[in-house]
């Protein structure tokens, strides 16, 4: 044989080799791989709020039920951080929602992007995991797996937390195939969304709504059941704590947790109480500071001005934030998960919203459902009366929060709605844990959205 056809064969059986080692270890569950080098690397991106609770949940449970030990890195906020991650850079600098809100962050969001993909491809993740913010994680998932393909390197398994609410827009299911390119595995939170995604290609898991982790963690050690999903706050311990007094009507309001709603929202909220001031005896507003520098500083300066007592509760603060439900006799929120939180408190809301006005026509164009608020998308029914877009005015708000006040029997309706919600957000009683896996510390159970998560992740067997 000649030496050209020794070489030849030599490099065919190499490819060979690697190619039989690679179809060996992707047959094995990521948890094994990882354990191969001693530590699971997971690189974890959440946006916003909402997306900092869920992720730090499950880098919690991913920490309680992993074998080997997990390094962490990615970008998120406080609570991430109380889970081990060092943030890459500040979480808010990429919390921009809209599409013309968008504009003038641009550059800034286009050089926050290259430097997380250039991170995480140092870090060499074996998985990459984004939390909702679509505009920025599935840009980052994209590049990310392109550019594994430049360097025709073997990348980490991608998944992503919350599933895109291609439900609510003409052409969405068709976006499923295309995002099944760069992302492998998409966690919903909604019933019905598994099966949607999976008829198009997109592999999924429903784990159930994250909000119900509050029920987990808020009620452990009480003797409310489970199926009940509710939380009931200590509404007189509140009341006590900052002297509010007997007679009082108090109102909570939840202006949003991004810098740019809140800006916006805000000053509607500040008008509308000033119309209902003189409609209740001793009105005071319990206003939601959404755990964001930012947002906190805004409000901050914003009550200094305000029309009425206002008391100032931080968002991140779980037990006070639920006691000032209770001691609350109605709420009215910006659009978004403080929604489904007012869900879990039986507390009768109005949910608002205003945009760009750019935004919202194209939301009009595009969107093919006529609500905003989960509650009535889930139930197709406006339970919750919702003040959108130019009908978001303090007159109009104002006169819509005055009827909930003053109407037993839409609040009622509410309440009796709220439960049938909770019911269909409740995730499925699976089995998380199989006989690979174990040597995991806890049996994880089966109703935590994030312990499904973290288990579908730990037993992920690579395509």
């Amino acid at each position: 044989m000649s030496l050209a056809a020794i070489r030849c064969a030599n490099i065919f059986k190499s490819s060979i080799c690697l190619k039989m080692r690679y179809l060996w270890v992707s047959s094995k569950p990521l948890i094994d791989r990882a354990a191969m080098e001693g530590e699971l690397r997971v690189f974890i991106v959440a946006g916003e709020v909402s997306g900092d609770t869920i992720g730090s949940r499950l880098m919690a449970s991913l920490k309680n039920i992993s074998p080997v030990p997990i390094r962490f890195s990615g970008v998120g906020g406080s609570m991430m951080s109380n889970q081990g991650l060092k943030s890459l850079f500040p979480m808010e600098n990429i919390a921009v929602m809209g599409i013309w809100e968008l504009l003038p962050h641009l550059y800034n969001f286009r050089v926050k992007l290259k430097e997380t993909v250039e991170a995480a491809f140092l870090f060499q993740p074996h998985v990459v995991v984004t939390v909702d913010s679509k505009g920025f994680s599935f840009r980052l998932l994209e590049q990310l797996r392109a550019r594994y393909d430049e360097q025709r390197a073997d990348g980490p398994v991608h998944f992503h937390y919350v599933a895109p609410s291609f439900w609510a827009w003409k052409g969405g299911e068709a976006r499923l195939r295309f995002l099944s390119k760069f992302v492998d595995h998409v966690f919903c939170i909604l019933p019905n969304e598994e099966a949607v995604c999976q008829s198009n290609g997109l592999a999924a898991t429903f784990v159930g709504h994250p909000i119900l982790e509050d029920v987990l963690e808020l009620n452990t050690g009480k003797e409310t059941a489970l199926h009940e999903w509710k939380i009931t706050g200590n509404g007189e311990d509140f009341r006590e704590k900052y002297s509010i007094p007997s007679g009082a009507t108090v109102i909570s309001l939840l202006p949003g947790s991004r810098l740019q709603e809140v800006t916006r929202m805000l000053p509607i909220f500040s008008n509308t109480v000033k119309l209902l001031k003189d409609s209740f005896h001793e009105l005071i507003t319990v206003i939601t500071v959404a755990p964001n520098q930012l947002v906190d500083n805004y409000i901050a300066r914003a009550v200094h001005k305000w029309p009425v007592p206002a008391i100032l509760v931080p968002g991140g603060n779980q037990h006070l934030k639920y006691d000032a439900f209770n001691a609350s006799r109605v709420a009215l929120c910006t659009s978004g998960t403080v929604a489904m939180e007012l869900q879990l408190a039986r507390l009768p809301c109005l949910v608002t919203y205003r945009a760009h006005f750019l935004t919202e026509w194209f939301i009009r164009f595009k969107a093919k459902i006529p609500y905003i608020s989960l509650p009535n998308i889930l139930l197709d029914s406006p339970v919750i009366p919702e003040a959108l877009f130019q009908a978001c005015t303090p007159a109009k708000v104002a006169s819509l929060l005055k009827e909930l006040m003053n109407n037993a029997v839409l609040q009622q309706q509410q309440i009796v709605a709220a439960e049938k919600v909770m019911e269909l957000l409740r995730p499925p009683n699976r089995t998380v844990n199989n006989s690979e896996q174990q040597d995991m510390k806890r049996t994880p159970p089966g109703y935590s959205p994030s312990m499904i998560a973290a288990s579908t992740i730990l037993s992920y067997k690579q395509r």
